[in-house]
């Protein structure tokens, strides 16, 4: 059986990408620090024998460490690494702590290091991919988003190189997503109902803002064979909104 550890994969788009995984017959360890979006999901899929639940804190090296090391006890191996862990400390520059700076770093990109290199032995054996979640604001950004569009900027450059020090064994690429609705993939005690305006949705050339399976989808892609000749790339999935042209 071929095997997938998924950061973050308690809500959100992580969720998404954990169910998808387990309906093409991958067993899952979601790897999260929210406990009670972890039971959450455990709950969901007390029927499936595909999924295990870690807790823990990827921006903390010891942590992320002892789970990957529980992971690895599989006889299986580890086929499938997905990085996707991320939080954000969106403020006004002045106001940004290097403590909150190092923070969203260690979690949205040195984590996908840390992981990438503990579990690269495993991974060449496998014979694996990896998908790292990246974002569109690696390449544009607003207002008060330093940490995280570095840390962003920091994924798109670490997919390429780990392509290259992986290679032959190990194909390695990014998603990067635009705006993805994740309100019905919260937990419950976040989860909010949202019905956007209209041209919310017509502002996107795709007619509509993306949905956290469009990101699935293309991971499960880019993980599976079907990609073997596919590795060192960035996928931006955004429904067109960073080649749409905009004048005030």
């Amino acid at each position: 059986m071929k095997r997938a550890i998924v950061s973050g994969g308690a809500q959100g788009i992580g969720k998404a990408i954990v169910l998808k995984l387990m309906q093409e017959g991958i067993f899952v360890n979601v790897l999260d620090i929210d406990g009670e979006a972890l039971e959450e999901l455990k709950q969901e899929t007390v029927s499936s024998s595909l999924l295990r639940t870690i807790l823990c804190d990827v921006g903390d090296e010891a942590s992320l460490k002892a789970a990957l090391d529980e992971c690895l006890q599989s006889p299986d191996g580890v086929h499938y690494l997905v990085n996707n862990a991320a939080i954000s400390a969106n403020k006004h520059l002045e106001e940004l702590s290097l403590e909150e700076w190092n923070r969203v770093l260690a979690v949205n990109l040195s984590s996908y290091f840390l992981s990438a290199k503990y579990l690269s032995p495993a991974l060449r054996v496998g014979k694996g991919a990896i998908v790292n979640l990246c974002s569109t604001r690696a390449f544009m950004s607003e207002p008060g988003t330093e940490a995280y569009s570095a840390s962003k900027g920091g994924v798109y450059a670490l997919t390429h190189a780990l392509a290259m020090s992986l290679q032959p064994e190990v194909r390695v690429n990014c998603i990067s997503p635009g705006w993805i609705d994740c309100t019905d993939w919260q937990k419950k005690s976040k989860r909010k109902v949202m019905d956007w305006p209209a041209e919310e949705h017509l502002q996107h050339p795709a007619g509509r803002i993306g949905k956290p399976g469009d990101i699935a989808g293309l991971v499960w892609y880019l993980l599976s064979d079907q990609a073997g000749f596919i590795t060192g790339q960035n996928f931006k999935v955004d429904g067109g909104m960073t080649r749409k042209m905009i004048y005030l």
